[in-house]
């Protein structure tokens, strides 16, 4: 069987991205606070296998117990694919440094970068074990490259995941590992990150009326566009490991 792990498949691209993996015939697990019925129900339709895992992200202990039963169930035959989509991430508190509310910031870090972290250190360490080939995909932002006014946690954590992708990549390239691991930045979509980021205050976030320009201009892209991106080079055999994909090389 060859599964794809998603987290954050309840809403946005990580709903999209879970249904057109269920659409190409690809077991599914999502994994997320909530369940989308809308996956159930295309996994009905197709007659795929779908499974939901219930699971708060920004908990370091809840996401290893969670991933501990999900690895047993997809690394269990030599040789098989697994496609891991770190795709949960949360954007609050937008607000400038000195004025941070420490415990968003503690959770941000903790669904944005250490949670990533923890399921693609599992997984892979089951992969080599079992000798299934991984491939994972961490889902980034422009503003892992760039300074952005009233985003200092959320760029520094775009920034992480971007390092530990590349860093992770150099380390399976010097081992000769078949597993891949690369960052997809899917530029600005019309999902509730957005909305979230219009409703914050022109002094936590100077680019505020940039942003609901976007949203007035029909400058956001849909998710299902998107996702479509994504999974193409997910399934791709010409992955470039570390390189962080940008969606405006695909549009």
């Amino acid at each position: 069987m060859t599964y794809a792990i998603i987290t954050g498949a309840s809403k946005g691209l990580g709903a999209a991205a879970a249904k057109q993996l269920l659409l190409e015939g690809l077991n599914v697990i999502s994994v997320s606070r909530s369940e989308n019925e809308a996956l159930k129900e295309t996994a009905e339709k197709e007659s795929a296998k779908y499974t939901h895992y219930s699971c708060d992200l920004s908990s370091p202990s809840e996401v290893k117990g969670v991933f501990t039963e999900i690895a047993g169930m997809v690394f269990q035959e030599s040789g098989e694919d697994v496609y891991l989509i770190n795709n949960a991430g949360m954007v609050d508190p937008i607000e400038t440094a000195g004025n941070l509310d420490e415990e968003i910031t503690e959770k941000h870090v903790n669904v944005n970068f250490l949670s990533p972290m923890i399921i693609s250190n599992m997984f892979l360490n089951k992969a080599e074990a079992l000798d299934a080939r991984l491939v994972i995909a961490n889902v980034s932002s422009g503003a892992g490259s760039r300074p952005v006014h009233g985003w200092s946690v959320y760029c520094s954590t775009k920034a992480a995941i971007n390092m530990f992708t590349q860093t992770t990549a150099l380390e399976l390239e010097n081992q000769q590992s078949r597993h891949k691991v690369f960052a997809f930045s899917p530029g600005i979509m019309d999902t509730d990150m957005q909305s979230t980021i219009r409703s914050s205050s022109k002094s936590a976030f100077n680019d505020i009326d940039t942003f609901k320009n976007y949203k007035e201009e029909g400058k956001l892209r849909d998710a299902e566009t998107v996702a479509g991106a994504l999974v193409n080079v997910l399934k791709s055999d010409e992955i470039e490991n570390g390189k962080i994909y940008q969606i405006n090389d695909f549009l």
